[in-house]
Formats: C-alpha cells, structure tokens, sequence
C-alpha cells in the first residue's frame, strides 16, 4: 500500500514526511493501522547518533493500532485485533525468553539494523531506496507491518493514544522501579528525570509502595506532574536533593535512585550514587551517547558501602505479560496515562515534537494518526 512516513535519511537531519510504499506482510507479519505513537527520546538520539543505528529509517517504536492484515503462519492474531507494537520483540524460544528475561531476547540484536526478523528483508520503500523501521516497528506512518513477535493483544476498550505509551515509555519506567531497582515498601526512592520513563519509574515507586519519592528535574511543570503522579517530594538538582534526601531518611539516604535524564552522561554517575544509601540500588535506564565512556565515582563505595549500579533495557519487563497487565492497572486508576500526554501532534508536525521535547514542554508527546 501507498501511504506517509517520517524518515531519517541522515544524521543530524530532521525527520521528513515522504510517500512510502509499505509491502504486505510476509510469514509470521501482520499489518498494523497505527492510531498513535509516542514520542521517545529514543527517536531522537537515534538521529543525533547517540544511538549507533542504519539509515534510512521511519522513526517510532511506541505505537498502538488495529490489524488489518495478516500473513501466512501468524497464530495468534487475525484482523481486528488490537495491538501494542512493543518495540523489544520477543521469540519465546532464545535462552533469554525460556529463562524469563524476554526483555534481553535475541532478537534484540536486530533493532538497531531495521530489517525484518523473518528474512532480513525490509517492507518499506521511498525514492528506490529500502527503508528500515526503528526497533524493528516504524510507528511514524500511519501503517506499519511487523513481525507477530513485537505485537501484544490488548481489549478493544483500551483507548490506543493511551495504549501506545506502553510499547516503551511506561513499561521502561514501571519496570526499573519494581524489577530492577526491586522498589518495597517503606522505601526511600530517587528518580532524576521526569520525562515519559522518569514519570513512569515515579509511578511505579508509588505502587511498589514507596515512603518517599523524590522527583529530581530543572523544568517546574514537570515537578508539578512529579507530584500529580506519586512524587513526594521534589528537587531542582541532584546536588540540591542531597539535603532533603538527607534529612527525609536521617541520613541514610534513598534505597534506590533511578536515572531517567533524556541524556545520561558519566558525570551523572557520582551524584547518584551520592543519593543511594548503604546496600542501596543505583539504576541507569536513560540513554548515554555510544562513545561516552567516562565516568568518575568512587569505586570504595561498592567495597565499604555494598552499593549497587545496574543497567536495564525495557526495564526488566516482559512485553507480553507487562503489556496487558500495565493496561490493566490504567484501567483501575492504579497508573495514570492520560496526564503523561502533555501535547499532540499530527505526523507532519513531528519535528516540533522533538522541539517541544528538547526544550523540556513534553513529559510525553504524542502523534495521533490521520486516516
């Protein structure tokens, strides 16, 4: 089919609407009518090349739409369904997926190539070129097809603008708190950072049943979400929370601290670990650029003081349990996702989304999609 695409044809350029030709779906694909895509940050290191990755390229990973076409061999979706395109695909059969950790699934090595996981291949054309999609989806077109892997079934009354934020954002964040820093109650967290992961990792503290959750951003209005969302407290600094946070636990400091910042940087890595009491847990979930491999912190601290520091992609989750039961939690006023959407956009308009991101306007933009 015909139809319209952000793309990324270089570094450093803006994205550009084109006509693109999008194939129908081949083995184990369906074709997805996308009703929204959020507006990672993800996207745009992937075009400052913060994150290493081939071009040309249709942004997007955080989508929710309706299938309207099915290929051959798909088993558990036919038209109809409705769908939230996780942008970590999951075999169920690598190593990672039989041991539970399908967030680490091999099909991962494919995200950052865009091409298709049954054949290598690619569906989407323009100007006689192959164009990839990003983690393997594309959700900055009104049609996307994918692999059955990166598509979870979700009810039909979920509103899909809703629903798109958890194929990334949400889930991210919702999973740094409760698997990877293992957030229990009575605890004292830290999350630096409130954007679309910052404000789902905060969510996620809260429901784990935190004591004190300390929301750590420049932006005021986002401290004011922070609030609205499950923050206890707020700050405009690492530096300035080291007060608070000391006197909030009588000096023991947070038991867990979260770095969501947009851009995460070596430098980060002291201050947090600063916040993070004895024993406590330190996770980076935001995106460094590839090349930065500084970091200054005293390694005495994980010797004398038994501190942590952990990574995490997806936030430990798993898309096809998490996905629905994430759903499930919006729909019992446990989560909140509409208050995340701070702005809309139309697909031609996605370069202002990235404006209004970078200027800090955004805790989650979102495109909604025309048909």
């Amino acid at each position: 089919m015909k139809t319209k695409a952000a793309v990324l044809w270089e570094l450093g350029e803006e994205w550009s609407i084109e006509d693109v030709e999008l194939d129908a779906p081949k083995a184990h694909e369906v074709t997805v009518e996308l009703a929204a895509t959020g507006l990672c940050h993800s996207d745009d290191h992937a075009r400052t090349g913060d994150m290493p990755i081939s071009l040309p390229i249709v942004g997007g990973h955080e989508g929710a739409g309706v299938v309207v076409e099915v290929g051959p061999e798909v088993e558990d979706l036919k038209v109809g369904d409705h769908v939230v395109l996780s942008f970590m695909p999951a075999c169920g059969k690598c190593k990672w997926c039989a041991i539970g950790r399908s967030n680490l699934c091999d099909l991962g090595a494919l995200l950052m190539q865009g091409k298709m996981i049954s054949d290598g291949g690619y569906r989407i054309h323009a100007k006689g070129q192959n164009i990839g999609g990003m983690s393997l989806l594309g959700t900055f077109s009104p049609y996307a097809t994918v692999h059955e892997a990166s598509a979870i079934k979700i009810h039909p009354w979920i509103p899909l603008d809703k629903a798109a934020l958890v194929g990334c954002g949400v889930t991210t964040g919702y999973g740094t708190s409760v698997y990877i820093a293992k957030v229990k109650p009575g605890e004292t967290v830290v999350v630096v950072g409130v954007g679309g992961i910052g404000a789902a990792a905060i969510q996620g503290a809260r429901i784990a049943g935190a004591q004190h959750i300390v929301a750590i951003d420049p932006v005021a209005y986002k401290r004011d979400m922070a609030l609205k969302l499950g923050a206890t407290h707020t700050a405009e600094s690492m530096e300035e929370a080291i007060g608070l946070v000391t006197d909030l636990t009588w000096g023991q400091m947070a038991d867990a601290t979260i770095l969501t910042v947009g851009v995460a940087r070596g430098s980060m890595i002291g201050p947090l670990l600063q916040l993070t009491s004895k024993g406590g847990r330190g996770v980076v979930t935001a995106v460094a650029p590839f090349i930065e491999v500084d970091n200054e912190f005293p390694l005495m601290e994980f010797t004398l003081y038994e501190k942590e520091l952990r990574g995490t992609v997806f936030g430990g989750a798993n898309a096809r349990a998490d996905i629905p039961k994430i759903l499930s939690m919006y729909e019992s006023g446990q989560i909140l996702l509409d208050e995340m959407i701070t702005q809309t956009y139309k697909l031609e308009e996605v370069n202002k989304g990235y404006d209004d991101m970078r200027a800090g306007n955004n805790v989650r933009g979102v495109i909604l999609h025309e048909h």
